[in-house]
Order: C-alpha cells, then sequence, then structure tokens
C-alpha cells in the first residue's frame, strides 16, 4: 500500500498549475453521453474518481478515447445497456450522476448506490424527489436505483435543502424532457454552472445557473461539441492553505479568483497577505497566523471541501479558533490524526475548537478521506520531522501528481510502497 513520507519544516515556495474542477468533471462526463455525437472534453484531471467513471460509461457501451492524459473525446451513440452495476461504480459518490444523464437520454436507469469518501449521510432523497416530479418511477432495491418513465414532463421542482448533485441531476433529466422545468432553491456551485454551460454548447436550453432559481426548457436532442472544464478550487485552495501553514509564498496559477473569495477571505483574516491576477492568486505567509472563527456553508460560502485544511492551519496559529461544519457531520475524522502531530483540537458536536500549538511533530497519521488526507500531509509539511501517511489511495480519487506539485515548490515528500523506501527518504534527507 503506498504512503507519503514527509519531512517537515521547509516553507513552501514557487509556482503551481491547477488542473481541472474533479466534481465539475464527474458530472460532465456524465451529460456526454447524452448525445450520440462525439463531445470532446479538455482540461480534464487525472484522478482515480475520473478515471473509474470513465470505465462506467465504457463498460455499458459510449465510446472513449484519451488523446491525452487531459483530453477525453465522448460517444454515446453505441450505450447498450443503462444498467450501470460494475465494480468500480459503486466506490464513487458521484455515480448518480449517470441516473440524470440516462433518465433523461433513455427514460430509464439503473445505478448502483453510489460510495465514496465517509464523510457523513449523503441522502439522494432530492435527487429521487426531482426525477418523480419529472414522471419518473423510482425504486431501491439490490443495492440499485432503479427509475423509468414513459416520458418526463417539466414542472416545477422546490429542493428543500441545497444540494449540488440534485441541481445537475434534475438539470439533465429535464434538459431533455417535454416543457419547461423550474428549480427553486438551486445549488449556485461553480460546478453547476459548468455543467449547464456543457449541456447548453450541446443544444439545451438552461437559463440562470449560478442562481438559486433555474430555468430549462426542454429540447429533443443533444450534440456535440467541445468543452473545457473549469479549474479545480479546491485543489488551488489546497495548495493557498499549504503556502499559509509553512510560512511560504505560493503562485497559485489556472484559477478563477472569483470562486476562491471565501477561500482567500479565511487566509487574509488569519495574516496572510494575497495577490490576486486575472487568473492566479498568490499567498503569502510570512507573519504569524491569527485565530478566526468559520462555518461551512453552500456556494458562495466557506466551502467544506477545504474545512480539514482551514483546521490545519488554525491549529497553529495564535489562539482559539472554532469551526462549524453545517454540511456533513463525519468531517472531523481527521482531528484525532492530527492530535497525533501535537494539535489541541476538541470536538463538540458540530464544532471543532481549536488551541493553537507553536507547531506540529512528525507522526504516522492514515488518511480517512479526500479532503482530510491532504489536510494531514499539509500538517506534515508544516510538522518539525517526519510524517507518515497512509491510505493515500483517498487522496489520489482527487488531486493529480500531489507529492509532485508540492516537491516542485521545495517540499521534502515523497510516495513509498515500504518501509525500506521510508527508510532511504529518511537517510537521503538528514
Amino acid at each position: 500500500m503506498d504512503q507519503y513520507v514527509i519531512k517537515g519544516g521547509t516553507p513552501l515556495t514557487g509556482e503551481v498549475e491547477i488542473g481541472g474542477a474533479k466534481n465539475a468533471a464527474l458530472a460532465i462526463i456524465a451529460a456526454a453521453v447524452m448525445a450520440d455525437e462525439t463531445v470532446t472534453i479538455e482540461n480534464l484531471p487525472d484522478v482515480r474518481d475520473i478515471n473509474v467513471m470513465l470505465k462506467a460509461i465504457e463498460h455499458i457501451g459510449a465510446i472513449v478515447e484519451r488523446p491525452d492524459r487531459h483530453t477525453v473525446r465522448i460517444n454515446g451513440k453505441y450505450i447498450n445497456t443503462v444498467n450501470v452495476d460494475d465494480e468500480y461504480i459503486r466506490k464513487i459518490r458521484a455515480s448518480y450522476y449517470l441516473l440524470g444523464a440516462l433518465i433523461g437520454k433513455y427514460k430509464e436507469a439503473q445505478v448502483a448506490l453510489p460510495g465514496g469518501c465517509a464523510i457523513g449521510a449523503r441522502p439522494i432523497d432530492l435527487h429521487l424527489k426531482g426525477f418523480r416530479a419529472l414522471g419518473v418511477q423510482v425504486d431501491i432495491a439490490h443495492g440499485q436505483v432503479i427509475a423509468k418513465a414513459e416520458h418526463l414532463k417539466g414542472t416545477h421542482i422546490y429542493l428543500d435543502k441545497v444540494s449540488v448533485g440534485a441541481t445537475i441531476n434534475i438539470m439533465m433529466a429535464a434538459a431533455l424532457a417535454e416543457g419547461r422545468t423550474i428549480i427553486e432553491n438551486a445549488a449556485k456551485e461553480p460546478h453547476v454552472v459548468d455543467v449547464a454551460n456543457l449541456l447548453n454548447r450541446m443544444g439545451a436550453s438552461i437559463r440562470g445557473a449560478g442562481t438559486d432559481v433555474i430555468r430549462i426548457q426542454g429540447v429533443q436532442k443533444l450534440y456535440k461539441t467541445d468543452y473545457t472544464i473549469i479549474s479545480d478550487q479546491i485543489e488551488a485552495g489546497t495548495y493557498m492553505y499549504a503556502a499559509a501553514a509553512t510560512h511560504g509564498d505560493v503562485l497559485v496559477k489556472n484559477v478563477i479568483p472569483k470562486h476562491l473569495e471565501a477561500t482567500s477571505a479565511k487566509l487574509i483574516e488569519v495574516g496572510c497577505e494575497l495577490k490576486e491576477y486575472d487568473d492566479a492568486v498568490r499567498v503569502i505567509a510570512k507573519n504569524p497566523l491569527r485565530h478566526t472563527q468559520v462555518t461551512t456553508l453552500a456556494y458562495p460560502g466557506f466551502p467544506t471541501d477545504m474545512q480539514p485544511q482551514m483546521g490545519v492551519v488554525l491549529g497553529i496559529a495564535h489562539g482559539t479558533s472554532t469551526i462549524t461544519e453545517s454540511i456533513f457531520e463525519n468531517r472531523f475524522k481527521y482531528v484525532d490524526e492530527l492530535n497525533k502531530m501535537g494539535a489541541n483540537i476538541k470536538v463538540e458536536s458540530n464544532i471543532a475548537i481549536i488551541n493553537g500549538v507553536e507547531k506540529y511533530s512528525g507522526a504516522r497519521v492514515s488518511a480517512p478521506d479526500l479532503r482530510a488526507g491532504a489536510a494531514l500531509v499539509i500538517a506534515g509539511l508544516a510538522a518539525e520531522g517526519i510524517t507518515i501517511v497512509d491510505d493515500i489511495y483517498y487522496i489520489e480519487r482527487g488531486y493529480e501528481r500531489f507529492e509532485e506539485k508540492l516537491a516542485s515548490l521545495g517540499g521534502l515528500i515523497k510516495k513509498v510502497s515500504s518501509e525500506k523506501e521510508i527508510q532511504k527518504f529518511k537517510l537521503m534527507i538528514s
């Protein structure tokens, strides 16, 4: 099993290029199968979840070509089954996007209930409510969602709770429904807008993505297009917070600064200097870190996917900070691991009370999920001594060439697969 071994204490400096947004790409891959012509997607992140999704659509008959690691051509003309239940798809949360895509195109779908990181309950009841409102009969049996409709009819849907997945799924199905659909209390995340933009380029008629009311006029067919995925705001935020925790100076390139406003605002609050450019953000963290309060919220609020990284930064900030997690109840699983490294964090219900310590000390820790794993790597880079992070397959689900990019910024980090390699690394850097 692969691990990261890290020697901390070196400020990260230099430039890092951000890839395409994983969360947008997963939905965009699903949407691409809705056409019977070739859809070309560029700026595709080459991470585990993406490769699982591509295998899943190939498994049901879609043609998938990879001219290079960041480009894919998808043709859904030859799909021969709407039953998506291979071993891969159960491992990722975004498998549910194939429901909306296949229901829209074929008026039926059978998709395995999704897996992914165990960061809390993520029920798909809002997705099912939306499908039923469009005229779909939905059942759950044998670990699958089984959906079928005579025809899809546009309707008015109010989401009881803001849900990115449900917004995108309903949007995909409604794109090929008869008549007009209105989604109220829709999610406003950048990747909702990205999927809507792709569908519009394919011939859909979607207005209002990025606001809380999305209006969709159903069309009969979707067509080929070329599309470039937006940059990943969570990958960008992770490197920004790594710069803060190590007191570094990092230029994060190929980003949309507007998407990073909540992430950037908290860095300024804790004492970092930020410089914004058209498509880059520079984080300079020369000053001591200060305490602050954070509450995770739906976009444009502070993202839950940045909460563990924030926890690591606040763990070595002066004073007492709090983080209130309002999205996922199991998002504090990294705290026990971080406390092994000398942090002083107590969790009460959905609030973490963080008493800043002077520094972390290296330890052996395990990544409990994707973002928590990345946060523990940041802690290792900031710590005194050697840190070993186990279970890094979680991290590889969402970060491309993570250790290589950190090493290019001066981080002393290596991916290893044996105790012998760990000892070799220790000798090399001693």
